[in-house]
């Protein structure tokens, strides 16, 4: 269904140039250029960077412009929550273990070294989507580590800022040069990153291409700085007080978490003023949004492009007294925004489904006749899109290496953790939303949860999908 609405709309916009060319010609003022819609749809992917599932409430732009007029997902998460573990799943569509991607820091195992390390960059989602005929590009941030002395394999637009710079007075790789943009107001790094992708939009539109927009930018990351004019738009406003935060009782969790000392009043209040700063930093991405939409309208292209919004990973807010940060294994940090416009895609809909950020790849070579590849985990998410999924994944793997390295398994109703230490983690999240109760009992592990992430661990393939088990449009 989706593919047929998508070719009436292509068709009905050739239409639309055909009628526009006699119209014109009858008037004597045949235009000099004429845009036709390529006969496939178009991707702008934009990607925040440490945006948690619920700052979509600071957003008044995008949630009508995508999710009123799209689909928002419900259940959204990352695997791994840290910027380029998931970068990396992202543009591979693979969990970590099968990327090799751990951290972010530059090494055999972390960041941009890391991901050209194990071969990513010679094969991923644009030199696929390039090699099958589409203009690709990418603005903003690449990986923590990326130096500027490149520009990678398969993209045709390349705009990346070296990551030591910030908002303000920074340095970009444009296409293999380096530029320098510095304090002046017009030069904020989001409003610059806009009029890149609308740049991009124009020329690929121009060239009769289909494209695939990669925008990554940065807020709402620490130090976030918003916009000089967005920034007293959120004054005095707080972080969420979920019940989870600044925790009574820790005596069940890891021991690294238990020997958290309560947030005093002072570092709540410090709490408040980061998410003051966040949301207000926001409000750039915000304003990008509107803009492409804009643009894409203007250019008759809206109706054959997909729009996908999401983040990275999340971010805590002193839920267990964990005052700022990411890459833990609760709520707060793995789960995500997720909207998606785009052709066929019903209108002010949601969906429960679990969905992760392994997805996003099938998803768009799907949507696009691409093949994927055979080495991707992730599924399509074009049956939830179409409401046409009978059935769908029912778990999915965490893996995070840090100081407290573990692997677990989400489904929508628990959540089972085993650390490297050996402690574990169990939790009832349809009783227990807030993750205040480890119910493990040491004394039995939860046997069906247990054999299930032991066959995620090791997962490649088709064989990811078969441990998270449901079908997927592939098999």
């Amino acid at each position: 269904m989706l593919r047929t609405r998508r070719t009436v709309l292509l068709s009905a916009a050739a239409l639309a140039v055909l009628f526009l060319l006699f119209v014109s010609a009858l008037a004597g003022n045949t235009p000099k250029t004429v845009r036709t819609i390529p006969d496939k749809p178009s991707f702008v992917f934009i990607l925040t960077d440490d945006m948690r599932k619920d700052d979509l409430r600071y957003l008044p732009k995008t949630r009508p412009l995508l999710g009123a007029q799209g689909m928002h997902f419900e259940n959204a998460f990352v695997s791994n929550p840290l910027c380029c573990p998931s970068r990396a799943t992202i543009m591979r569509g693979q969990y970590a273990h099968n990327t090799g991607v751990w951290t972010n820091k530059n090494g055999p195992d972390g960041a941009w070294q890391g991901y050209k390390n194990h071969g990513n960059e010679q094969d991923n989602m644009a030199t696929r989507f390039r090699s099958a005929g589409y203009r690709t590009g990418l603005f903003g941030k690449y990986f923590n580590g990326y130096d500027g002395t490149t520009v990678p394999p398969g993209w045709d637009d390349w705009f990346a800022p070296l990551p030591a710079g910030g908002v303000f007075d920074y340095d970009v790789n444009d296409n293999g040069a380096t530029k320098h943009f510095d304090k002046d107001p017009s030069n904020y790094l989001t409003d610059v990153l806009s009029r890149e992708t609308q740049y991009f939009i124009d020329a690929s539109i121009a060239a009769r291409k289909p494209f695939l927009a990669y925008v990554a930018p940065k807020p709402p990351h620490e130090p976030a700085i918003p916009a000089p004019r967005h920034a007293n738009a959120f004054d005095g406003e707080n972080a969420p007080r979920l019940p989870s935060f600044n925790e009574r009782d820790m005596g069940d969790k890891p021991p690294w978490v238990q020997s958290l000392p309560p947030l005093s009043q002072t570092r709540s209040a410090q709490v408040d003023a980061d998410h003051e700063r966040r949301v207000e930093a926001l409000q750039s991405v915000d304003d990008l949004v509107e803009a492409v939409v804009d643009k894409l309208e203007t250019e008759g292209t809206l109706d054959a492009t997909y729009i996908v919004f999401t983040s990275d990973n999340g971010y805590h807010h002193g839920e267990h007294r964990i005052e700022a940060g990411k890459r833990q294994p609760y709520e707060e940090s793995i789960r995500v925004p997720l909207l998606i416009r785009g052709p066929g895609v019903p209108a002010g809909t949601t969906t429960d489904k679990l969905t992760l950020n392994t997805d996003f790849f099938p998803t768009f070579t799907d949507l696009a006749g691409v093949t994927t590849p055979e080495y991707v985990d992730g599924r399509s998410l074009r049956p939830v899109l179409e409401k046409s999924d009978t059935s769908w994944r029912t778990a999915f793997l965490l893996e995070i290496r840090s100081a407290h390295p573990l692997y677990g398994i989400c489904t929508k109703d628990s959540k089972y953790i085993e650390y490297t230490d050996d402690f574990k983690e169990l939790y009832d999240l349809k009783a227990d939303p807030y993750e205040l109760n480890n119910s493990y009992d040491s004394g039995s592990a939860p046997a069906t949860l247990a054999t299930r992430l032991q066959a995620l661990k090791g997962c490649a393939g088709a064989t990811c999908r078969t441990a998270e088990g449901g079908r997927s449009s592939r098999e």
